[in-house]
């Protein structure tokens, strides 16, 4: 097998650069792999999976729970990477990490469990269903929670007797590396988990080859069709984590003050970088502008600036384009006839962005038709429950949604018609390594965490013993 690569152009390497969003200064330089390299990575990788699908899954599950010990014992270290490298304040950072521990802990308690023989009663003597790892899975991960992504399809996948090869977002290179030394640290076996330092084509030509025999990806529409496409056409199992446009519905009869503190927290994590943040907030016009005003307040006590600092909420975006990208959705939106509240923040460096709430959007406006990835916050008013569903609903994307009521079975049942892979009631959407995550039309194909991501890279092999 040899891997047909791209990266030399005119004689010289293309690097990867890790920039400081704070400073943005650069903080290093990383070559993309060779095509030899490239190749040894593959090989290491399947020669890997060859001994480790043999190890008992109760084995695997002590490594599993190393990284766990291992990840806490370093948390300060890499969560001050993921700082320094894309920006997360690092509170946030720690509890990233934090996560990933539980994670690991979880599995190592739970996958033997998960991977056990279902036996399952016919007329044969015996049927059961077994499952066993698939091979080498390629992971294509996103540098917004540079850790967290890579651990919630990692650890699972290993557990399961699969081995990682992680193409990582080429803004968070140094993150990237140091995933595989802490693996290395936990003693995984060689080739289990490795990082490929490639481009994105490279990483399509080595999903063309029969030496990986799956892929992952958390990223863009665009990418996931893409990696779709390749993998389609070698019929080869695929899951994809894309984006989101989540809606925060808040009914006549919820708690405004607690929906409003928590819609802040929704739409402001990891300053407002995710896909499951909430991006539109549909409110019950009854209560609109009690909710508005709280909703402003809480802005308004955010500290924005370093976030090294401990008592920084917001700090600056992972990239100058994604920071363009809002500034170019904000412009739309006032072009087009929207109110917009926004603080004048002024920082001589970093790419800072003030939290925008959006009035009167209209859908034809970017910050409605797009997915929003940092702190713009559109305020929708709508006057029943039915208007708010259908608003919710008119979205290519569907992975979260919160509803808040204080009338649970009202809630449940607009829950239930919600198009969404997960549904959160009085609360905020988060992932939990305990559920199943991921969406439905255009937010991706597949499930992470949970006993159904585990089994989402297996074999699911029948049995049946006639007599």
């Amino acid at each position: 097998m040899t891997v047909q690569t791209s990266h030399l152009t005119g004689g010289e390497k293309r690097m990867m650069r890790s920039i400081n969003p704070y400073t943005e200064e650069l903080m290093g330089e990383y070559a993309l792999m060779t095509k030899a390299e490239l190749d040894r990575a593959v090989r290491t990788s399947r020669t890997a999976f060859r001994s480790w699908r043999g190890v008992p899954v109760e084995e695997r599950a002590t490594y599993v729970k190393r990284m766990g010990d291992h990840l806490r014992e370093e948390k300060h270290k890499y969560a001050e990477l993921i700082t320094r490298e894309m920006g997360k304040p690092i509170r946030e950072a720690l509890a990233e990490i934090e996560k990933c521990a539980w994670l690991c802990d979880y599995y190592g308690s739970h996958a033997a469990l998960f991977l056990a023989a279902e036996e399952i009663e016919t007329e044969a003597k015996r049927s059961y269903v077994t499952f066993e790892p698939l091979g080498v899975v390629l992971a294509i991960m996103p540098w917004n929670f540079p850790f967290w992504q890579v651990f919630r399809f990692g650890i699972p996948a290993i557990s399961a007797g699969n081995c990682v090869l992680l193409k990582h977002a080429p803004s968070v290179p140094a993150t990237a590396l140091a995933i595989e030394a802490a693996f290395t640290a936990a003693a995984f076996p060689q080739g289990v988990f490795r990082t490929v330092l490639i481009d994105p084509p490279d990483a399509l030509a080595l999903l063309d080859e029969d030496m990986v025999d799956a892929v992952t990806l958390t990223g863009s529409v665009k990418a996931g069709a893409h990696v779709g496409e390749t993998a389609g056409r070698k019929i080869k199992k695929v899951v994809l984590e894309l984006g989101g446009s989540d809606p925060f519905i808040v009914l006549d009869d919820a708690d405004i003050e607690k929906a409003a503190r928590t819609a802040v927290a929704a739409r402001l994590i990891n300053t407002g970088q995710s896909c499951i943040a909430a991006k539109r907030f549909i409110v019950l016009s009854q209560v609109a502008d009690a909710f508005q005003k709280l909703f402003v307040a809480r802005l308004e006590e955010l500290k924005i600036g370093d976030p090294m600092d401990h008592t920084t909420d917001l700090g600056p975006l992972a990239r100058k384009d994604i920071l363009d990208n809002l500034n170019e959705q904000l412009r739309d939106a006032r072009a087009k006839g929207a109110e917009i509240l926004q603080h004048d923040h002024s920082f001589p460096k970093g790419f800072f962005f003030a939290p925008a709430v959006v009035l009167h959007p209209k859908e034809t406006m970017k910050v409605l038709k797009e997915e929003v990835f940092g702190p713009i916050a559109p305020i929708i008013v709508v006057d029943s429950e039915d208007e708010a569903i259908r608003i919710a609903n008119a979205t290519e994307y569907g992975l979260g949604a919160s509803i808040w009521s204080r009338d649970l079975t009202r809630a449940q049942r607009v829950a239930g018609r919600i198009e969404a892979g997960f549904v959160a009631i009085n609360d905020m959407v988060r992932s939990d390594p305990r559920l199943p995550f991921g969406g439905v039309k255009r937010s991706g194909v597949g499930r992470e965490l949970s006993h159904w991501g585990l089994r989402e890279f297996v074999n699911i092999k029948t049995v049946v013993v006639k007599e």
